[in-house]
């Protein structure tokens, strides 16, 4: 039996994600932002939300998929971009979009991620999101969005949460940093772990080198490492929704907004032109007090779910977390240490086996509570009365 076949959920995989990869890199992908409250309230939220069961209902015919920003979703999900897969797996970021354009799902590039967008259109196909983090070098942020327009990525995703960076010690104790710098401790680490030092570096190093930035315009393209040029880009500290403007006019696909926790911010990204905002605390990565997402959702989906298509991120490990998100309102959400589990496992298979358990679990849910597609979903499934503030999602669609 391989250790694919011994992962019969997320947790497996993470565990053996953890002991497969290097401390740092796993540490990286794997917590959260300073005492890690906000990443363990995102799980303890979605925990203390019950459900009814119905039964008695005719399950022959079901159907798990969506429509997700005009285009048909196998399920209601989309994979959140997440810079570090490809140091979790040798081109992690392309075998990561294979397992989703296999299973009929979004995939979204990661601004840092080390493939380009170009290989990933031209290998992996399916439905490409890029994700962007705005520089101070407006110029430049656009010269990434212009190749991914070419591309043909079909939607952007700002990412409006991160402009002052985070606040991660453990990445400093453990050494690891982006640029990644080697130490006597990072090279004991890697030595430690010698099925990922040869069949992820020692790979990359023998094909096309040190990894790079490869989405980055070719002043920043650097290896992972600090090498040769310490100049790095500088985020957009300044940005307003006046940047968004701009943005929507340069863009011709889906704009989706990704770090809303705020009703009133989310009507704003639909007054400037967005197609779709993330309800998301960065994974419990950035401000470590920042609220549950899915105590959030509500209020952002009484203010705009009408409107625009309302994404849930952040603490999604269960296909029972997509169907309580489903039914406070929101259109699909977005995983990105889940199917990063499974890429750490075993690269594409990892990761579409990931995304076939939350499929799984998401469909046995729906049929625990008598649903037999996503149209289906609403609030009524709660144990305990939810405090809304919208139409539920019949009612809504009448």
């Amino acid at each position: 039996m391989s250790r694919l076949d011994r992962c019969y959920n997320i947790a497996d995989m993470r565990e053996i994600a953890r002991r497969r990869l290097p401390k740092g890199v796993f540490e990286y992908l794997d917590r959260g932002a300073e005492d890690e409250v906000a990443l363990a309230d995102n799980r303890e939220a979605f925990k203390r939300l019950k459900l009814r069961t119905r039964f008695l209902v005719d399950l022959s015919e079901r159907d798990m998929g969506t429509e997700l920003l005009g285009a048909r979703s196998e399920l209601p999900m989309a994979i959140a971009p997440t810079g570090i897969a490809g140091l979790t797996w040798y081109e992690g970021e392309l075998e990561l979009a294979k397992a989703a354009a296999a299973q009929g799902i979004p995939f979204t590039l990661a601004t840092g991620s080390v493939t380009s967008m170009e290989k990933i259109a031209d290998v992996a196909g399916g439905r490409l999101w890029f994700q962007l983090y705005m520089w101070k070098e407006e110029e430049l942020s656009y010269e990434m969005v212009g190749r991914a327009r070419d591309a043909g990525f079909e939607a952007l995703v700002v990412t409006i949460d991160g402009a002052l960076g985070n606040n991660r010690e453990y990445n400093k104790r453990n050494g690891f940093t982006i640029p990644f710098t080697i130490s006597p401790r990072s090279v004991t680490d890697m030595a430690l772990h010698p099925e990922w030092l040869l069949g992820v570096m020692a790979r990359y190093i023998t094909t096309t080198g040190m990894p790079r930035h490869e989405n980055y315009p070719a002043k920043y393209a650097q290896r992972v490492t600090t090498g040769t040029g310490k100049e790095r880009p500088m985020r957009h500290t300044a940005m307003t929704w006046t940047d968004i403007d701009r943005m929507r006019e340069f863009w011709p696909g889906k704009l989706i907004i990704k770090g809303i926790l705020r009703e009133e911010d989310a009507v704003l990204a639909v007054e400037h032109g967005a197609d779709g905002v993330v309800v998301s605390n960065h994974g419990g990565r950035a401000l470590d007090a920042a609220a549950p997402t899915i105590d959030v959702l509500p209020e952002v989906v009484r203010a705009v779910g009408n409107k625009t298509t309302v994404i849930l991120d952040s603490g999604i490990r269960r296909g029972s977390d997509m169907v309580k998100a489903l039914a406070l309102g929101a259109d699909a959400v977005l995983t990105g240490r889940a199917t990063l589990y499974g890429t750490s496992v075993a690269g594409q298979a990892g990761a579409e086996k990931a995304i076939s358990i939350l499929k799984t679990e998401f469909e046995k849910t729906m049929a625990y509570v008598g649903c037999r597609r996503v149209s289906e979903v609403t609030s009524d499934i709660f144990a305990k009365p939810v405090t809304l503030g919208y139409a539920p999602r019949a009612e809504a669609a009448e």
